[in-house]
């Protein structure tokens, strides 16, 4: 098999509009499974918010892996270890709290079954909530709260207002963290050279697999990376343009099966 590792995003990549993996793509990628390819879902999502899809795709019988908060963490479903993790400093804090109280955007992270947010709840943590399946529990000091090891804080807001921050929080720690977008409404921040791309480089150095035979599917300005490592990049249809203009091919989009054309068009 030329292609012996997938790579995919989950919103807009794996699942559908309606959050699903439609019945083609699930068929298309056990068979990929059955005839010895790996499934790495690589998502800004915690492992939580993975781990139904890993379920639907049965990783734990095939050797799958998660690869959550952006790649911050690697677990191995089948054995339940933890191959990577990287956690954000919490001495960092007070300096992105300064900032996001600036504004009206929600400071976000996880803890358990809850989506912890800071800075007040609004519509677009009601987006992460949905999205995740967590529950909010909203806390009047952030600071003071997280006292504990995260992979990650999501910022969430107006699309205007979050390019804002984004360039605000670049000049202010981008030297020292991880800053990004990864929907025009989420702003990301992680670890120092934790992204999606350096997690697939981390994952397939440990499985003796080359770059050349790794596939990454995905959508999302959080993609770009793992589509521009990958030996092959492959962008959905429906991806934004950056990420289209790094992709090796385009296929259907997520709508349209397109993750089950591309195990059909280069797997078989």
């Amino acid at each position: 098999m030329k292609y012996k590792i997938m790579v995919l995003d989950i919103d807009g990549t794996l699942t559908n509009s309606e959050k699903k993996i439609t019945p083609k793509t699930h068929d298309a990628l056990i068979d990929y499974q059955e005839r010895g390819g790996k499934i790495a879902i690589a998502s800004g999502r915690p492992t939580k918010g993975i781990l139904p899809y890993a379920e639907k795709l049965d990783l734990k019988k095939y050797g799958g892996f998660i690869m959550a908060f952006n790649g911050g963490k690697i677990i191995n479903c089948q054995s339940g270890e933890t191959v990577f993790s990287a956690n954000l400093p919490l001495k960092f804090l007070p300096e992105i709290c300064d900032e996001v109280y600036k504004t009206n955007i929600g400071i976000n992270t996880y803890e358990g079954d809850c989506l912890i947010a800071g800075n007040g709840v609004n519509e677009y943590t009601m987006v992460e909530s949905n999205i995740i399946g967590l529950k909010i529990k909203e806390v009047e000091d952030f600071v003071s709260y997280v006292n504990f090891d995260i992979n990650k804080c999501l910022l969430s807001g107006n699309p205007a207002e979050v390019v804002e921050l984004e360039k605000v929080l670049s000049k202010r720690v981008g030297d020292k963290l991880g800053v990004f977008r990864s929907e025009p409404f989420f702003l990301e921040v992680v670890p120092k050279g934790i992204d999606k791309a350096r997690s697939i480089d981390n994952l397939i150095k440990t499985l003796g697999i080359k770059t050349e035979e790794c596939i990454a599917c995905g959508d999302g300005f959080n993609d770009i990376t793992m589509v521009e490592y990958a030996g092959l990049g492959v962008g959905m249809a429906n991806a934004n343009d950056k990420l289209k203009a790094v992709a090796d091919f385009i296929t259907s989009s997520n709508d349209e099966d397109g993750i089950a054309y591309v195990v059909e068009k280069f797997t078989k």
